[in-house]
């Protein structure tokens, strides 16, 4: 492929990355070819970078590959600073929603240096297991929480620092429309994170539509709940307390999951069991199956997606099963604590669904919801570490060891210390 024709890719791929082809069936297109460029887009500058200064010492020069070149340089560096404006924007979305004083209830305040872009990171992205022997991350296996072979199974991350007992529990659900997704291939950087500061993390599989219809997805969810509540302690995991979090069909169980706890209808088989929530931090999600909200986008997914690869029913003639599985429509004031995130540009689920769930819970829930939604982004920005992934993680850490601390001082108060006055004159 000839230098110009490499050239007018990259700054195609650029454009789509800034502003992300429009229309409903543009979305999957769209997302991918601008996913990874944006993403990546540090990466992408350097070799563009590279390719036209290779070019410059031939002795040929073709200048239209320079002008796109220069143009796709121009459109990635600004990329790369649309990524790091990410930490601005979740820090704001904690301080509006937790509090300007929050981080006083951290267990220490977050330096420059967490709050920098980490470049060393981010140099080589899918370095996961280097990362993790690095962090001294344990992962146990393909442990059987439900009778369905492959997609019944989980892994449980541990570290060095997990303490024996009392760990907070931190659950993910991978997305993948319903139909697709393996429990190894999402949330690895924040499982890896988290892990490393002592928490527990445990990520599922479970039944995939359409060999297994709706809902199947979230019994499983919830079957993995209860499955936690009973045997995490013996991985060090403190069984009264389960965060949950998830990105896009992930997104979706997470926040479903987090809005009906112990509902007989999603727990066949298993109705007294618990599976209540402590906090969820639902990632890109979909949050209007029924198409409540008004969304065009909304009702093109119920009716092109989900009828006919998931649920497998028609609205028309069941609206009742989409309103169920609608956490728009299940907002209760008694929800747990929410950190809703969502890509700006997101071409797969508009951001609109999470802005319409986001105003439900501040009107209805007694609890804290933070909201923030990224400038720039696309769907899927956290599979691997980038620079707003990264700042992402950084900021899911805050919130959630904000809320552990929270939780702690109310179900766990430390008992008070008898302190003898052996110096006071009645003694001495």
């Amino acid at each position: 492929m000839g230098f110009v024709r490499r050239q007018a890719i990259t700054a195609a791929l650029t454009a789509n990355a800034i502003r992300p082809l429009p229309g409903f069936r543009a979305g999957i297109p769209a997302f991918f070819a601008g996913w990874l460029t944006g993403e990546l887009a540090p990466h992408v500058l350097g070799l563009t970078a590279a390719d036209a200064a290779a070019h410059l010492t031939g002795s040929r020069r073709d200048w239209r590959g320079l002008a796109l070149a220069g143009a796709s340089a121009a459109g990635l560096a600004y990329l790369v600073h649309q990524s790091r404006q990410a930490v601005t924007v979740a820090e704001d979305a904690l301080v509006e929603g937790l509090g300007v004083d929050y981080v006083e209830q951290l267990d220490a305040k977050p330096t420059p240096a967490e709050l920098a872009t980490p470049w060393g990171r981010i140099a080589n992205p899918f370095a996961f297991r280097r990362a993790a022997r690095k962090a001294g991350i344990e992962v146990h296996r393909n442990i059987s929480y439900a009778p369905y072979g492959p997609r019944g199974l989980l892994d449980i991350y541990t570290s060095e620092v997990t303490p024996a007992s009392g760990a907070p529990v931190l659950l993910q659900v991978h997305g993948g429309g319903w139909t697709i997704g393996n429990k190894d291939q999402q949330g690895l950087p924040l499982m890896q994170h988290m892990a490393a500061k002592g928490w527990v993390c445990v990520a599922i599989n479970y039944r995939l539509a359409p060999r297994s219809r709706w809902p199947a997805q979230i019994v499983d969810v919830k079957a993995a709940i209860a499955w936690v509540r009973e045997n995490i302690a013996e991985y060090g995991g403190d069984p009264d307390y389960i965060a949950i979090t998830g990105g896009s069909a992930g997104g979706h169980l997470t926040a479903l999951a987090a809005t009906t706890p112990n509902e007989p209808e999603f727990q066949p088989g298993f109705e007294d069991a618990d599976t209540s929530l402590q906090a969820a931090v639902p990632y890109y999600g979909v949050y209007d199956w029924a198409g409540a909200s008004g969304l065009k986008t909304a009702r093109l997914m119920r009716d092109r997606f989900l009828q006919g690869w998931v649920v497998k029913e028609k609205f028309s003639e069941h609206p009742e099963v989409y309103e169920q599985a609608s956490p728009l429509l299940r907002v209760t004031p008694d929800d747990p604590d929410f950190f809703v995130i969502h890509g700006s540009k997101d071409t797969l689920v508009d951001p609109g669904q999470a802005r319409s769930f986001v105003a439900a819970l501040r009107a209805t829930s007694k609890r804290t919801v933070v909201y923030a939604e990224l400038p720039g982004a696309q769907h899927a920005f956290d599979i691997f570490p980038s620079i707003r992934s990264q700042h992402l993680v950084r900021a899911t850490d805050r919130f959630l060891s904000w809320h552990w601390n929270q939780w702690r001082k109310e179900h766990r108060p430390e008992p008070a210390v008898a302190v003898e006055d052996a110096g006071s004159p009645e003694t001495a």
